[in-house]
């Protein structure tokens, strides 16, 4: 897959902290503040994989969260090769107005027009204008299993380098 840059401007270093301190994500060891995101995964050198979801209504998210997420397998390659973000776009409950303009703008930078939708990036900082800036290294959507999910985004990982 092609790599890219995006600029997207108006998320700092700490804008959403209050708000991550009281949501969390729908399920373990998955970040929903992109600040957070990002710092680990300066320290850890791993890229950010994102899953734009709607955990409450969506069919198929609900089953890919079944049918890798909550995978033993899947959690132990995650936690080896990944950052993972949560960017939910319920319609039963609320989250914060914060982590919802978050979402929405991830949304409309990445041009996610479907759920699930998962991106795996690079982000870095601008140093002059302190944006962020975002190095795409590849999409995919809902997969029956571990095994193709993961070597589908170790494709991704492996071209970024």
């Amino acid at each position: 897959m092609r790599q890219f840059s995006i600029l997207f401007a108006f998320l700092l270093m700490g804008t959403f902290a209050c708000a991550q301190d009281d949501y969390k994500a729908t399920k373990a060891g998955w970040l929903v503040n992109i600040d957070e995101a990002y710092k680990v995964s300066q320290e850890t050198g791993k890229p950010i994989l994102a899953n734009f979801t709607g955990s409450d209504w969506c069919g198929w998210c609900k089953r890919l969260d079944a049918a890798v997420f909550q995978k033993p397998d899947f959690k132990k390659w995650a936690n080896e090769n990944v950052v993972l973000l949560e960017l939910d776009f319920p319609r039963r409950k609320q989250i914060p107005e914060e982590i919802r303009q978050q979402n929405y703008s991830l949304q409309q930078s990445f041009g996610v027009r479907g759920y699930p939708t998962i991106w795996v990036f690079n982000l870095n900082r601008n140093k002059e204008s302190g944006n962020y800036e975002i190095e795409a290294l590849g999409k995919t959507g809902y997969t029956p299993t571990v095994e193709q999910f993961t070597g589908g985004v170790d494709q991704m990982i492996a071209k970024g380098k």
